[in-house]
């Protein structure tokens, strides 16, 4: 499959305490297969506070500096919530691989956030390849992605 986001720009990652360990392994995984990272922390699993990381993630994202985000955190949920402050990220929470699929052909997500506490990491690794490689389908969805904006 091909990449759908722009390979001159790097990956943003962000995750709290409780996705430091798979953002670890992502971001291995992607520089072994070539890809730029932006690592935005956090870098240890003392406790932290996830918009601290969600929202540089975000903006990074949002300002066009990376092609596109992934969060980490224990329910994936707050940092979602905090990544979709932000006026131009879809931020998509996934827990299947058919669900990361599904927030690409169907809402033109461009972070996707994962449980780390819900999922293993072989399985965020295919959530993760599935993102990148999977186009926005446009058509019907493109009217309602862009109702998504306030």
């Amino acid at each position: 499959m091909a990449y759908v986001f722009n390979p001159s720009k790097p990956i943003a990652l962000g995750a709290d305490h409780a996705g430091v360990a798979y953002k670890k392994e992502v971001i291995e995984w992607l520089e072994n297969k070539g890809y730029q990272v932006k690592d935005l922390g956090a870098y240890s699993t003392d406790s932290v506070d996830y918009p601290d990381f969600a929202h540089p993630t975000a903006a990074s994202v949002e300002t066009g500096e990376a092609a596109f985000g992934i969060l980490f955190c224990g329910s994936a949920n707050g940092v979602a919530i905090t990544a979709n402050k932000h006026a131009s990220i879809r931020a998509g929470l996934c827990w299947l691989p058919e669900v990361a699929e599904l927030t690409r052909l169907h809402n033109d997500a461009n972070i996707i956030c994962i449980p780390a506490r819900f999922v293993g990491i072989e399985s965020a690794i295919e959530m993760i390849d599935l993102f990148m490689t999977t186009a926005f389908e446009g058509g019907r969805h493109q009217g309602r992605v862009d109702k998504i904006r306030c």
